[in-house]
């Protein structure tokens, strides 16, 4: 496969994951707000929530539309990695998002506002999707090695 297929199918599969990525934001937004204001949960227990079911709609829309034409490994193993990887850009995030308050409070010298912090969210957004694109690419719904052609003598 040539350079220019192989950038648009990744192509093809960043967008996948985009729309894919978009439609979760929208349902864990809706969660959240449904269990907070509909069903008084605490707000903490509303976001993990919110956040595990928007996780059903990630993992079943890149497994079966964004990376669908990856290998499948084992569904246990591949959901083990899944969460792993969310586990993982979930903590790079809040670090990212810790990490930028602190940088903007040491720069300005006081707390940021609410127009700052989501500043430094988007921004931590905006990584975090990159690294979950790549790990998901790589690690979790990645393409099986190539087999070496085997030395046929005749």
């Amino acid at each position: 496969m040539d350079r220019r297929s192989r950038l648009r199918r990744l192509a093809g599969v960043g967008t996948r994951f985009l729309i894919v990525g978009g439609i979760s934001t929208l349902i864990e937004v809706g969660a959240f707000n449904l269990f907070v204001y509909a069903f008084g949960w605490d707000l903490v227990v509303a976001k993990v929530g919110a956040s595990l079911v928007a996780l059903i709609n990630a993992y079943f829309g890149n497994r079966e539309w964004a990376f669908r034409h990856r290998d499948r490994r084992g569904r246990v193993a591949e959901i083990v990695l899944f969460l792993g990887v969310n586990l993982v850009c979930t903590l790079l995030g809040a670090g990212l998002v810790w990490l930028g308050a602190e940088a903007v409070e040491v720069l300005t010298g006081h707390a940021p506002g609410p127009a700052l912090v989501n500043i430094v969210n988007l921004g931590s957004i905006a990584v975090i999707v990159v690294v979950r694109f790549l790990l998901y690419h790589y690690v979790v719904f990645r393409h099986a090695p190539k087999a070496a052609p085997s030395d046929v003598s005749a």
